[in-house]
């Protein structure tokens, strides 16, 4: 009986090392998941790639159910939706381009605020635990939508031409110095501003889930790590879930300014020639 618990024992410690000796830090493979479907062609999918299709075909499909027989005095999913849409209206499409451009726009603005939120909310959803937004793909398809949007309601407005010179010339500026500023607003306006609207977004949400998964993991790895380390997992606790609510306002921030910005471009292109 004594060597039975003996190898018992033994084997609990093993364990229990096995299990210290197994925390690794978070790192940028978790971004890289194995391919799930179509494996080695142009349209495998992994789980996140799996994860950004099923949240647009959802919020789509949600928007759709909520508005599929809108009544004047909403109620229900419809009061849900449409309160959802005028905080996108007023707080930001209109507050940036005025009622008439507001609404104009409404959708392209709308769709990037829903679609950055709700693919950024999965960050947060226990066993999916990582956003989509935090690979480079889909920010930059939304920074792109955005970007082209700017170039063409300019286009539209100024032509070619006459919007280039309104977005890079400044008005009142002495001639000598525009030879050094046209290149600086070139790079600033044309070149930076699709990059930035893209890095901003991945970066705040890479950086979140890598914070997530550092605090939980250290959670796991003093729990069950048989030494008097284990002090430290309720600290630890806490501070992951101290940062689920920091990263949930984080989600939000981030849907927020790049909708925002969406709607700064656009006004700054209606009214490239008074910048």
């Amino acid at each position: 009986m004594s060597v039975i618990l003996a190898t018992a024992t033994q084997l609990n410690e093993q364990g229990l090392l096995l299990a210290a000796e197994e925390f690794h830090t978070p790192s940028l493979n978790d971004f890289f998941p194995p391919a799930v479907l179509f494996e080695g062609t142009v349209f495998e999918l992994n789980r996140i790639t799996i994860m950004r299709v099923v949240i647009s075909v959802l919020v789509a499909a949600g928007f759709a159910f909520a508005m599929r027989s809108p009544k004047v005095i909403p109620r229900g999913v419809q009061n849900v939706a449409e309160s959802m849409l005028d905080f996108v209206r007023i707080n930001i499409a209109e507050e940036i381009l005025g009622k008439e451009n507001g609404r104009k726009f409404l959708a392209i603005i709308a769709s990037i605020f829903f679609a950055t939120i709700f693919l950024n909310l999965s960050s947060i959803v226990p066993f999916l635990n990582i956003s989509s937004n935090a690979r480079i793909g889909m920010p930059l398809v939304m920074a792109a939508v955005a970007y082209i949007t700017y170039l063409w309601v300019g286009i539209a407005k100024y032509g070619f031409f006459g919007f280039i010179k309104s977005s890079i010339v400044l008005p009142g500026v002495p001639l000598a110095i525009q030879p050094l500023l046209i290149p600086i607003e070139f790079i600033s306006t044309f070149v930076l501003r699709p990059f930035t609207l893209t890095i901003r977004l991945m970066a705040n949400m890479l950086a979140g889930h890598i914070m997530l998964v550092l605090f939980f993991a250290a959670t796991q790895y003093f729990l069950f790590s048989g030494t008097w380390h284990v002090v430290f997992a309720p600290f630890a606790l806490l501070a992951g879930v101290g940062f689920t609510f920091f990263e949930l306002l984080v989600i939000g921030l981030q849907a927020y300014i790049f909708a925002l910005l969406t709607a700064v471009y656009i006004d700054q292109s209606l009214h490239a020639d008074q910048h």
